[in-house]
């Protein structure tokens, strides 16, 4: 009877394990703020463009190994951290003429849906949030690379994200025309995840 029981609960134990193999291939990881930006581009008056990046971005990934279609991203940027090396016209885009940071001090993606479309190539759409204003964005990624253990035992991986927007679709500068700024934005995020050694 007893070695009954035994191999009873063994093939329970190997069924339940073969049952939930996405729950262990799960794993939560951390945007690294000092290794991460929201970068920007812009066309002035037609003619040239005007980069600048939000400097603090912050955020999680749920991300599964086994089936990468079941991540997800959480992203939040600080809209006062815009910097396009230019004090004044920082100043401007902080001010209710653009980003309004005082009542809308946020910038949020938050994903619905990740495919594979190639090795190494996603693409993530989800809703973002800009001046309280959410629309469905996509994002082509390049990668997560491969994972690498730093010198302090945390795994690291990095990814690389771009699309391309509508300022007036979320109420920024709406005032100002296309002829003087331009209203397709193209964003790039360059982020780097990590997940404490345990």
């Amino acid at each position: 009877m007893g070695h009954l029981f035994v191999r009873i609960a063994g093939s329970f134990s190997l069924a339940a394990a073969l049952a939930f193999p996405a729950v262990a291939a799960t794993s939560d990881w951390q945007v690294d703020p000092a290794h991460s930006a929201a970068q920007f581009a812009v066309k002035h008056l037609a003619i040239s463009t005007v980069r600048g990046a939000f400097t603090k971005v912050q955020g999680t990934v749920q991300f599964d190994s086994q089936d990468i279609t079941k991540s997800s991203v959480d992203v939040t940027i600080d809209t006062g951290s815009v910097d396009t090396r230019e004090p004044n016209r920082d100043k401007d885009l902080r001010s209710d003429h653009f980003f309004d940071v005082e009542h809308f001090p946020t910038i949020t993606f938050k994903s619905k849906k990740v495919e594979k479309i190639a090795d190494g190539k996603l693409r993530i759409t989800g809703d973002l949030t800009i001046r309280g204003v959410t629309k469905e964005a996509v994002l082509d990624v390049d990668g997560p690379s491969a994972p690498i253990k730093d010198p302090w035992g945390n795994q690291r991986m990095g990814v690389n994200a771009t699309t391309k927007i509508n300022r007036k679709d979320f109420g920024v500068g709406v005032n100002y025309g296309s002829a003087m700024i331009g209203e397709d934005i193209s964003i790039t995020i360059d982020a780097e995840v990590f997940q404490k050694s345990k």
